[in-house]
């Protein structure tokens, strides 16, 4: 499954200060059962915003994560609250199917 949500960083602040943030909060969070990865995506049109995409293997997983909040994640989160706001896009779960692109056939 994959929770997603933007981070709205404050104006006369480095999104970039965030994004470090994130990695080593990533770094810890991802040594739970059931994480599968993150990414943080900086919008084109507005760098004070962040796509945050976390990959877990199903919902049980993050929501088992989530009740047991290592403190150094708790620490890096709060020190960031100050200078951003995150808005939750939602949970979504792994597509029964996927659309993928198919190369074009050479002729020859």
């Amino acid at each position: 499954m994959k929770y997603l949500f933007l981070v709205h960083v404050a104006p006369g602040h480095n999104p970039d200060n965030y994004a470090n943030a994130w990695v080593e909060a990533s770094k810890i969070i991802q040594q739970a059962a059931g994480a599968r990865g993150t990414y943080l995506h900086r919008d084109l049109d507005n760098p004070q915003r962040l796509l945050a995409i976390a990959h877990w293997q199903d919902k049980a997983a993050r929501d088992s994560a989530s009740s047991r909040v290592d403190d150094r994640v708790k620490a890096i989160v709060q020190a960031q609250a100050e200078y951003c706001r995150i808005e939750l896009i939602g949970e979504f779960a792994e597509p029964d199917w996927q659309v993928l692109p198919t190369a074009p056939k050479t002729q020859g």
